[in-house]
């Protein structure tokens, strides 16, 4: 729709220029932007996919071979734009279609401007109203979807960490007959299926939060290479084998001056995400490197593995809530990891790309617009170690 800086636009659709002419001298003198005038459907329709105006009006008869009834129901079914119908008379049958096209309104002529004012503003009010119920209804659709997909998701990959948690209780409950080092290894296989579980978990209420847009973007001045710095060192306490993670800098300053206005959560959401699938997803020996990269404008985080790579049609959903590799096997995950990181990037106003070859391995290259800080008194913010 037009950028309504004043008043909203609108276009004038009639066949008498004399009329066009007194229509269009009311409307600027009430205040509202003319997007343009045209004698015919044909113009109209070039008009409307020109300018997108927040209204029409349109008188039935035209000239050429459409009529005006025609040129408003193409409007409302390509550009959802409303349509005011301007007429001096009409006989019952071209009422009746003029009705089928769901008009926002008719404005009789002669018209006196008051006339002119209330069919504009009621258009436009049930428009706003009809957008608001639209766009409630398609949220509260892709709500339910998620929840379906959820209970779907919850079912399946709940079932093998709960018999891995119950196997390792009901050992336990007999040390005698199993081993030391075979009972340990059904404990820390039942400690992994707790962590999947929550991860789980916390993927699902966090997306939730975002889908109902409770999800609130709040930065805060944090030295970012000591952020990354901390991050790493974190999932190098937790990985099995943590030379497996190579981290590089590069930039515009010395480490300890690079002082950005991030969200850190928002932020420890992206680089867990990225990290910990290059980890998951590429052979075990393999390095995992990570890039950051600081500019005096922004920030760019680069994630690289050689791992299992992804297919161009994975790609295509790469970023769709429940989606998994084709590629992925009996590699545990919720499909929700990178939905939620694409949404972190979006808060930031960032942009997140990736290159991704089968048998090769996957690059992840995430660049946020922040303007580097000169001075900051803020306390250093370190990364949950939860």
């Amino acid at each position: 729709m037009a950028q309504q800086s004043s008043k909203p636009s609108i276009l004038i659709v009639e066949d008498e220029w004399v009329i066009a002419l007194d229509i269009k001298q009311h409307l600027k003198k009430l205040g509202y932007n003319v997007s343009g005038t045209a004698n015919s459907a044909e113009k109209a329709l070039e008009l409307v996919a020109a300018h997108k105006p927040d209204l029409v009006l349109m008188d039935i008869y035209l000239q050429g071979d459409k009529s005006g009834i025609e040129a408003a129901d193409q409007i409302r079914q390509q550009f959802e734009i409303p349509v005011v119908f301007l007429t001096a008379h009409a006989d019952e049958s071209t009422l009746t279609e003029a009705i089928a096209t769901h008009p926002y309104g008719y404005i009789v002529k002669p018209f006196e401007e008051q006339d002119l004012i209330i069919a504009i503003q009621v258009a436009l009010a049930n428009h706003i109203a009809e957008q608001a119920i639209r766009q409630a209804l398609q949220k509260e659709k892709r709500l339910n979807e998620l929840k379906s997909q959820f209970v779907s998701i919850v079912s399946h990959e709940f079932r093998n960490p709960l018999s891995s948690i119950l196997l390792t209780l009901e050992l336990l409950e007999q040390p005698d007959i199993v081993n030391p080092q075979k009972r340990q290894a059904h404990i820390e296989r039942g400690k992994a299926a707790i962590q999947h579980m929550a991860q789980l978990i916390t993927d699902v209420l966090v997306l939730g939060q975002v889908e109902q847009e409770q999800f609130h973007y709040q930065p805060t001045p944090i030295n970012i290479y000591q952020f990354c710095s901390f991050l790493v060192e974190d999932l190098q306490s937790r990985a099995q084998n943590p030379e497996r993670f190579i981290f590089n800098f590069s930039g515009c300053d010395e480490p300890e001056n690079l002082f950005y206005e991030l969200d850190p959560n928002l932020l420890q959401h992206i680089l867990n995400n990225l990290l910990e699938n290059a980890l998951k997803y590429s052979p075990d020996g393999t390095p995992v490197i990570f890039n950051l990269h600081c500019e005096s404008d922004y920030i760019q985080f680069q994630v690289q593995d050689q791992g299992i790579g992804l297919t161009e049609k994975d790609l295509e959903k790469l970023f769709t809530p429940f989606h998994r590799g084709i590629n992925v096997n009996k590699i545990p995950g919720t499909g929700l990891g990178l939905s939620i990181t694409k949404k972190c990037v979006d808060a930031h106003g960032g942009q997140i790309l990736v290159d991704s070859t089968v048998g090769v391995g996957t690059t992840f290259t995430v660049t946020l617009p922040a303007l580097k800080l000169e001075n900051s008194n803020s306390n250093l913010y370190q990364p949950n170690h939860d």
